[in-house]
């Protein structure tokens, strides 16, 4: 029986069940693989690419021999790449941003390679290969609702699958639940799509068992955070222990009292520093603030100081969970508040008013585990942020910043923004202090040093760095790149995977292979559209960072906004068809709109509020290009050909984030509005009647 003959519900729970597969093993390999190859953790949108590039192949191979029983092979594929990859410490000898490619859980010996581009290109091949199946599935049952009559329902379960899937990884990622478990998870739904003889699920479930033990063997992870593989590394003959991230070293929970006795004599050295700046605020703090928390050494500082009260924010709850081991036991203390969020979502939230306000070692050590090119911290180490930080301290307050310095335009961009912020150059101390190198203090607390000299002396000072590195802001939030622009390195990978995807494309479609071969044949209007619709996509999850903070929750909120209102564009389409010049006059207002307003305008909102806004802010561009795209698709002869250029867009469009490091994140609302009016152009230099848009395409293309 093929899937033309089955029941509507069985076909619904396919479809729903591919769809959910789809998007959470998406969300899988985002968090898995970074731990496995250290590398791949500062490029997650890697994998959003590659997903997206193996779905769109596997539609446009729709209606030929089913390749169901090749993806549970390919997806061991992936795992076994990975684990394999774990054991190599990958470097780049030179590069336009700074990696901190620390590889402390490999042992000596290891094999080193001197190329960072290629674990990337070949996870990027490896991981769309283990989606093409899916794809294939999916656009199979789309296609027998279309038989049906019924293309609306079946897109409607497609969504459906998509936004639980979504939803049941954020849960997962939450719950501290380890690889093994996500793997489980998505592969036991696969056999709801696996049919015909009793074999071919005994196959599966042979191979899917495969995929878990080699997940399983390769783990060295103690615990899953929210954004992190966490290990405990603690050394019988030392006080504490230190964290691994991923397998860097992330921090180390070391006894910080002055009373603290039996330390080692780098210990000690840390401990000296740690409480550098108190000696010099000459006064006992009252209410303080740590941002970047993590297992307590600062929050440990500021107690034996004689703090009167101290705010402790953390992003991971597992790191803080681990901070109750810390020796000094901070997290105990009556006089802390333990606050489990992002720091720059706090400090541009909270009312509080400080004395003093640390900045601790919260460089993230890797990019968020997202769906984008901005790091887990990029919006902490920002002017915004620093003029945040300002504005939550008391007449007579003063911040701390410690980091480890890896090159020299970090410390000039550090130093700058204070400068910049401040009216005043830091007072700085570099020595190093085995977790941070640099100490910078600024406020009216470190006046009585130099307070007069160092205002005097801010605008010869700031405007000799800025002559040499630009400061970030929210707009360009990148601390690590060395300068503006897109490096080499960078036009490489994307000439890399723009190649992968042609050939894909070509080898996939005959009428691709044709239409490849001149550009008068290229259907532009469907390139367009996909180049701007995953510009948006990738640019919404970077900017709503901001107002949601860099959290898993983020992502849910970015793709159930997409997802819901691609399906209420859909509906209402069927309700009430628009002509297509409506749908782009709504999108240019959205997009324009989208421009003008700041995504800090949500920070203050409460809950249902901030949701609410959230909604409007990323899905209303998105529902307009749904009602514009649904009368492009429908307006073709050749579905699979208008789906392929779609594909080769919308993949052009994830590379064309990289662009942000150029441009800034608010100009990529301008690429894109340019993309939509040059389609709309392309459009009116084609004769025929202004379209209606009516109905919903048969796969799950690009708006």
């Amino acid at each position: 029986m093929g899937w033309g003959d089955k029941r509507p519900a069985r076909l619904a729970l396919e479809l729903t069940a591919a769809s959910f597969v789809a998007l959470f093993q998406e969300l899988a390999l985002i968090r898995w693989l970074p731990g496995q190859v250290r590398v791949l953790a500062y490029f997650p949108n890697l994998v959003l690419l590659s997903a997206f590039l193996g779905l769109g192949l596997g539609c446009l191979l729709a209606r030929r021999r089913s390749l169901v029983l090749a993806w549970p092979l390919s997806l061991a594929a992936v795992v076994l790449g990975g684990a394999g990859m774990s054991r190599i410490a990958f470097t780049q000898a030179s590069s336009s941003e700074h990696l901190f490619l620390l590889y402390y859980d490999l042992p000596q010996g290891s094999p080193v390679v001197q190329d960072v581009a290629l674990p990337l290109v070949v996870t990027f091949v490896l991981s769309t290969l283990s989606f093409v199946p899916l794809g294939q599935v999916i656009a199979d049952r789309l296609n027998a609702f279309r038989a049906r009559a019924s293309a609306l329902l079946g897109y409607s379960w497609d969504i459906l699958g998509s936004l639980l899937g979504v939803m049941s990884f954020a849960v997962v990622s939450f719950s501290g639940s380890f690889p093994v478990t996500w793997f489980s998870v998505f592969l036991a739904f696969g056999l709801f799509f696996v049919n015909g003889p009793a074999w071919r699920k005994a196959f599966h479930l042979l191979v899917a068992a495969l995929v878990v033990m080699i997940v399983g063997r390769s783990e060295r992870a103690d615990r899953y955070s929210p954004y992190y593989a966490l290990r405990i590394d603690q050394e019988p003959e030392l006080a504490g222990f230190a964290v691994l991230a991923n397998g860097s070293l992330h921090q180390w929970a070391s006894p910080v009292r002055r009373s603290d006795e039996g330390l080692t004599r780098g210990q000690q050295t840390t401990r000296d520093g740690y409480h550098l700046p108190y000696g010099l605020l000459g006064r006992r703090v009252r209410n303080a603030l740590v941002v970047g928390a993590g297992t307590g050494n600062d929050v440990a500082v500021l107690l034996d100081e004689g703090a009167e009260r101290v705010d402790a924010v953390e992003i991971d709850p597992v790191i803080l969970d681990m901070g109750l081991r810390h020796p000094n036991r901070p997290y105990a203390s009556p006089r802390v508040r333990v606050i489990n969020t992002d720091a720059r979502s706090y400090l541009d939230r909270t009312s509080e008013k400080y004395d003093l306000i640390v900045f601790g070692t919260l460089d993230s050590m890797t990019r968020l585990s997202a769906l984008s090119n901005v790091r887990l911290d990029n919006f902490v180490y920002t002017t915004d942020c620093v003029r945040a930080a300002r504005d939550r301290l008391t007449p007579d307050g003063g911040l701390v910043l410690y980091y480890m310095v890896g090159v020299e335009y970090i410390d000039l961009r550090l130093v700058g923004m204070l400068t910049e912020v401040f009216g005043e150059a830091p007072l700085g101390v570099a020595r190093h202090y085995r977790f941070f190198n640099r100490i910078l203090m600024a406020g009216p607390a470190f006046a009585p040093h130099g307070g007069a000299e160092r205002r005097a002396d801010a605008p010869r000072v700031l405007e000799r760095i800025t002559a040499r590195v630009e400061l970030p802001g929210d707009d360009w939030p990148f601390l690590y790149l060395r300068q503006r622009g897109i490096h080499g390195f960078y036009l490489k990978l994307m000439a890399a995977f723009g190649a992968l995807t042609v050939l894909g494309v070509a080898l996939a479609s005959g009428e691709m292979r044709r239409g490849l071969g001149s550009l008068r044949q290229a259907d532009w209007e469907m390139f367009l559209f996909g180049l701007a619709f995953l510009l948006l996509e990738t640019r919404s999850v970077t900017e709503m960072n901001l107002a949601w903070g860099g959290t898993w929750l983020t992502n849910a909120v970015v793709f159930g906004s997409i997802l819901g209102v691609i399906l209420l564009g859909t509906l209402l389409t069927r309700a009430r068809p628009l002509p297509f010049h409506w749908g782009m006059g709504g999108l240019v207002v959205s997009l324009l709109t989208a421009y003008a307003v700041p995504a800090r305008v949500l920070v203050g909102a409460d809950v249902a509020g901030k949701l609410a806004l959230s909604i409007l802010f990323v899905g209303s561009p998105i529902f307009f290009a749904a009602l514009s795209f649904a009368a492009l698709f429908r307006d073709r002869e050749q579905a699979a050909a208008a789906f392929g250029w779609n594909l080769l867009g919308a993949v052009t469009g994830g590379l064309l984030e990289f662009a942000s490091m150029a441009i800034g994140l608010k100009a990529l609302l301008l690429v894109a509005l340019a993309a939509y009016l040059l389609a709309v152009l392309v459009r009116l230099r084609r004769a025929g009647a202004v379209p209606v848009v009516g109905a919903a395409p048969e796969a799950a293309g690009s708006p």
